[in-house]
């Protein structure tokens, strides 16, 4: 079984008198393990992909199953929770709170989790030590680089040990030495740590990273090594 089941999954908005359907039944599997990068042109639906997994935003129709629950039947509460405990993201500009230090910011998806104080502060210091940033742990986003506060970003992301990590273009806000870093450090976590993690990105470089190479156009999914429709285009 797959790690991530996305079946027969649409997603359309209404924009004034239009409908626009970014998704048009896609169904799609993700293994646990996988690098999964995504491309596509702008507006074709790569976020929303990303939102429909995270539960932050639900399908017009389809299920989407994540290590074997259905979350497109999760309460809002429920949500919160299964998000908390299963599902890491990397924002593109780091989303930190300003006036928490690095090791705060880090620790932050942890206080939802039922653990004891003794098992956060484990985590956070391997979070840490995996993005090579225990030197700053008290340093503030202030303080930081751009490329420290998208790590810091990652550490948060991973820090609950979570079933999944969707990354919404990592390095666009980022120069290109610094972007070079944090990509090592995604394909490190992936191979080192067995990091299951799904990127959008514009960024043909980075995608090159990803095992498996998708992409996103007109609704569909294809894979992007050969260009042709696959089996995970719903027939």
């Amino acid at each position: 079984m797959a790690l991530v089941e996305i079946r027969d999954v649409t997603k359309s908005f209404r924009k004034g008198d239009e409908t626009i359907t970014p998704l048009d039944r896609v169904s799609l599997d993700i293994h646990d393990g996988e690098f999964v990068s995504l491309m596509g042109p702008s507006g074709t639906g790569k976020s929303t992909l990303l939102n429909l997994i995270s539960g932050i935003d639900r399908p017009n129709q389809g299920s989407i199953k994540v290590a074997g629950v259905d979350i497109t039947r999760l309460s809002r509460s429920q949500l919160a929770d299964w998000r908390a405990a299963n599902l890491g993201y990397i924002f593109q500009t780091h989303n930190l709170i300003p006036v928490l230090t690095a090791y705060e910011n880090v620790e932050l998806p942890t206080l939802l989790l039922k653990i004891s104080a003794a098992e956060r502060r484990k985590r956070v210091q391997i979070a840490l030590e995996a993005v090579g940033l225990t030197d700053r742990a008290h340093h503030y986003p202030r303080q930081l680089s751009g490329g420290q506060e998208q790590r810091v970003g990652i550490a948060r992301a991973i820090v609950a040990h979570p079933k999944i990590v969707v990354a919404d273009e990592p390095t666009g806000s980022l120069d290109a030495e610094t972007s070079e870093s944090i990509q090592v450090l995604l394909q490190r976590l992936n191979q080192e740590l067995n990091i299951t993690l799904l990127m959008v990105t514009h960024d043909a470089n980075l995608a090159q990273l990803a095992r498996r190479r998708l992409q996103l156009d007109r609704g569909k999914i294809h894979e992007a090594a050969t260009g042709l429709a696959t089996a995970l285009m719903s027939s």
